[in-house]
């Protein structure tokens, strides 16, 4: 079996990253200790990892590397959740919360000694996040979780600021209020992505692309994974492949864990002598606290925009030009200004709202579902990952506690995704 050629992404990073590594499919037959199914981040991060503790490892990705959502998101590096701390520590306990804060904290603090180490160049900036509030009763929400995040866990990188501040800073006068995270910051995804595969190459450890691993047989010492251009042979398998687990009937058995959801995002002409150029001033990334998420930043001297609400398997006209009009209604600046990139990808949505790491059987570990907030989480996921491919217990938090279940009528999720996703729009409209 061979995929059909997959078409390039279009897309801002695309255009501004370094010229993308000649294709290095699988050579032939070959053999590892353990063989990564998939060449994003978590691939990349998790092949890192066992490499330092000795592990002959071989990364296998079915496209051109950095082609899924490791090449196209959205570049925001961000420590949180879709659940929130204060909802953990209901749901479990304080000490759990407290973890995955820590998590979320290292998580984000991760890429830059990631960038460090590998000398890479991508546009970082540790500018942090803000959540902006589009009516009251959202300010009111993200007040009390900030209250919480500093008086239960002290974090005080976390304050909330007024209309007038959100709006000098952000150019727009359609939130009052919102709040504001030091951590994380933006960074240029694919030049990160890149950087990690050239260096990655340099010191040895074996990358290969348009390399769809087409079918998975196990004999008696491990596994066989077969691709177009040979067989890999290896003991343990790690399945990487996030939202496109549907490649291949290969990743089936993770492939109805997620459900994968399309975001769509634009991007515009350089701003720089036009009346946009002081918009989103401070470089961070934004957020708005509508159920339909939108989110915003810039990246050199254009404005990105992007959200949820594209669905099908292709990219959504439809999509973008909702986009485009709600862009340049928050920012009116941006009228009659160029849109010069269209582009979207699949983001893991899990039934809980959280990333997991697990176990299959005594042979397949994943690591998957990071619903929309995988930059940073996917770069620290690998040392745990590791953890378990080589019968440890990793300090993971929820992430590797809780089992990841079956998505239920995986057959129908489509149509599910457009009814909640057309319910959480109805309320926005009406201010819900």
């Amino acid at each position: 079996m061979t995929l059909p050629p997959l078409p390039d992404i279009d897309s801002l990073w695309r255009d501004t990253a370094p010229a993308a590594p000649a294709p290095h499919p699988v050579p032939g037959d070959v053999q590892a200790d353990v063989a990564i199914v998939g060449g994003g981040y978590t691939g990349l991060s998790t092949a890192r990892a066992l490499a330092a503790r000795g592990v002959d490892v071989v990364v296998l990705e079915a496209n051109r590397l950095g082609w899924g959502a490791s090449g196209r998101n959205g570049g925001v590096i961000s420590g949180k959740f879709r659940l929130t701390f204060a909802e953990m520590a209901r749901r479990w306990d304080i000490d759990t919360a407290r973890r995955m804060h820590d998590i979320g904290v290292e998580a984000a603090q991760n890429i830059g000694a990631l960038l460090e180490d590998f000398g890479i160049d991508a546009d970082y900036r540790g500018s942090g996040s803000l959540r902006c509030a589009h009516r009251p009763e959202a300010l009111e929400a993200l007040r009390a979780e900030c209250d919480w995040l500093r008086g239960t866990l002290g974090d005080d990188a976390v304050s909330m600021i007024g209309p007038d501040q959100m709006a000098e800073e952000t150019g727009s006068r359609d939130f009052c209020g919102g709040m504001l995270n030091l951590h994380g910051g933006v960074v240029h995804p694919l030049k990160l992505h890149r950087g990690l595969v050239a260096g990655m190459r340099a010191r040895g450890i074996r990358l290969h692309d348009t390399s769809p691993v087409t079918a998975i047989r196990r004999v008696q010492d491990g596994l066989h994974l077969h691709t177009p251009g040979g067989i890999v042979r290896a003991g343990q398998v790690v399945m990487a492949t996030d939202a496109y687990a549907s490649l291949t009937p290969a990743t089936r058995p993770v492939e109805r864990r997620v459900v994968p959801f399309r975001s769509a995002m634009i991007a515009t002409q350089p701003l720089t002598g036009t009346p946009g150029q002081a918009l989103l001033s401070q470089g961070r990334s934004y957020t708005e606290t509508r159920r339909m998420m939108r989110w915003f930043r810039k990246s050199g001297d254009r404005l990105l925009y992007g959200g949820r609400g594209a669905f099908g398997k292709d990219d959504s006209p439809a999509a973008f030009a909702a986009l485009e009009r709600a862009m340049r209604s928050q920012f009116p600046e941006l009228q009659g200004l160029q849109i010069t990139h269209r582009w979207s990808g699949l983001v893991a949505m899990t039934m809980d709202s959280l990333p997991h790491l697990g176990r299959l059987d005594d042979r397949i570990t994943y690591a998957m579902g990071y619903n929309g907030t995988g930059v940073a989480l996917s770069n620290w996921i690998g040392p745990h990952v590791a953890d378990l491919v080589l019968g440890q217990t990793p300090d993971a938090g929820l992430m590797g506690r809780l089992p990841l279940p079956p998505v239920p009528l995986y057959p129908v999720r489509e149509i599910g995704v457009r009814l909640v996703a057309g319910w959480y729009q109805f309320l926005d409209a009406v201010g819900k």
